[in-house]
């Protein structure tokens, strides 16, 4: 059972996600509220396991709000639902460890999937800002924020890790990437995990942006 915590501060979409989430079986909505105050407050009581996180709220928007849980409880896995004019907060959102962006018009059965892959430790990008974000990642690159790995860390992947790090790098699915290689969706996903381990990454979004500064040269000012 998935536990999800609800944030939006228009009353009627929390009434219809609950409603929704609540009807499946594998699902269990702890609560919905409406700014982010609420959230952290609701996260302490639930200990929800995702949050579908509206970017703007009053009081405390989902930006805010994500570093903070990300900082209390890194396990927390956040879905921001987002529009297509909020590069600003979808920018910094990334920067803080959410694990998917999702546009509002969504269809439910792509809600719970979203779901469902950030609670197994992936990342989940609607394919319709999935462009929008790469940019966003060229963005971080030639920005401060930065993703230290060492040479001893790089050194350490193999020529097959490596070509699925720069279909990452793309925003390629694990389904396009299996493709591209011709290998199973179940091999990536366990190439994946080992180069997260091996890089000490949280997850293949800060993959993903140390590939783009990787490739920018950033990182040889972060080691």
């Amino acid at each position: 059972m998935i536990k999800v915590l609800i944030a939006d501060d228009q009353e009627l979409i929390r009434q219809s996600l609950q409603i929704v989430l609540d009807s499946r079986e594998d699902l269990h909505v702890t609560d919905a509220v409406a700014n982010g105050q609420e959230v952290v407050g609701s996260v302490r009581r639930e200990k929800p396991d995702v949050i579908l996180m509206d970017i703007r709220m009053p009081k405390m928007d989902g930006v805010q709000c994500t570093k903070i849980i990300k900082d209390q409880c890194p396990d927390i896995k956040i879905i921001i639902l987002t529009t297509f004019d909020d590069d600003e907060y979808v920018y910094n959102a990334l920067k803080y460890g959410a694990s998917g962006y999702l546009l509002k018009g969504v269809s439910m059965d792509g809600l719970v999937e979203a779901i469902e892959t950030v609670y197994s430790g992936r990342a989940m990008i609607n394919p319709d800002i999935a462009a929008k974000v790469l940019r966003l990642f060229s963005q971080m690159a030639q920005s401060d924020y930065c993703i230290p790995i060492s040479d001893k860390q790089v050194g350490t992947l193999t020529k097959t890790e490596w070509k699925i790090i720069a279909q990452v790098e793309k925003g390629s699915s694990n389904r396009e990437i299996a493709e591209a290689l011709s290998l199973s969706d179940g091999t990536v996903r366990n190439y994946l995990s080992t180069i997260l381990n091996k890089l000490d990454l949280r997850d293949r979004t800060q993959l993903a942006i140390w590939a783009v500064q990787r490739q920018a040269g950033k990182h040889l000012e972060c080691i």
